[in-house]
């Protein structure tokens, strides 16, 4: 790919959806690319990005490029210590008489791994006794991921990470060993929407009185006054006393966020003053 179609791609990308495309990262975002060179039959990647900026198809390829530069790395129950703070401090301190349900958000939900255990975790503690009822969104940029989320098929091996009673309950296994396969059950899955929404709109259209949000490692990938834009943004979206999770790489991302404070490196509470 020639230097100014590379820099027209990684301008764009970091315009529209936040993610910073370095220098240092030009093979692997060419690497990526090729998939819909081949897709349109194109001989290459400069053949691309004409076809992008100079054929006039950018605005009917835009949704596929997202596809192709997100990273989409997700895993179930991924950084763990998260969900047993859910478990022993969120849901117990969100509670209260009167509450019979909670809005929970998974706001970077790639495929859906992270929705479907925040699923799990709350429908456990809901059956247990332990938890109010719930209902679980998750949103994400990409329109690729969204359709393997909605459909809550998985590899054997990446459901491996669920733990065994709650897989046992919210897992259905293939018929077809072969198949190495598993299905979220239906039960769960009607508690869990799917929605397509990029975290660099000026506003999301997303209730404002959610209990829990989730955001972990996305915001690596954007810049420091990016990061605070979407926090900001986010945080509106609390409910007071709400919470704001944030991944282990990110634990200084929400500091000085007006309206949260820290209650633990990658937790944050909404306060009861107003947000801006």
């Amino acid at each position: 790919m020639s230097d100014r179609h590379f820099r027209a791609v990684a301008d764009l990308i970091q315009d529209r959806v936040g993610i910073q495309i370095p220098d240092t990262k030009r093979t692997m975002l060419e690497g990526r690319l090729r998939k819909r060179m081949r897709a349109l039959d194109l001989d290459s990647l400069d053949a691309y990005g004409r076809h992008l900026f100079e054929a006039g198809h950018l605005a009917d390829e835009f949704v596929h490029l997202v596809d192709c530069v997100t990273t989409n790395k997700t895993d179930f129950f991924r950084e763990p210590a998260h969900f047993d703070c859910l478990r022993d401090e969120m849901v117990p301190r969100l509670s209260r008489p009167g509450r019979a349900i909670l809005k929970v958000w998974s706001a970077a939900a790639s495929t859906g791994a992270e929705a479907y255990s925040l699923a799990m975790a709350l429908d456990a503690m809901a059956v247990d006794g332990a938890g109010p009822g719930y209902v679980v969104l998750g949103t994400d940029v990409s329109m690729e991921v969204l359709r393997v989320a909605s459909a809550g098929i998985y590899p054997t091996a990446m459901l491996d990470a669920v733990p065994p009673l709650l897989r046992r309950r919210y897992v259905m296994t293939a018929r077809d060993p072969a198949r190495a396969e598993g299905r979220i059950v239906p039960e769960l899955r009607r508690r869990v929407r799917f929605r397509h929404l990029n975290l660099m709109d000026d506003a999301y259209p997303v209730d404002r009185d959610v209990d829990i949000v989730f955001c972990r490692n996305v915001l690596i990938y954007f810049d420091k006054p990016t990061q605070k834009a979407v926090l900001t943004r986010l945080a509106g979206h609390l409910r007071p006393g709400g919470y704001l999770v944030v991944g282990h790489s990110e634990s200084m991302a929400g500091t000085g966020v007006p309206g949260l404070i820290q209650d633990a490196s990658t937790v944050f509470r909404r306060t009861k003053d107003p947000l801006p």
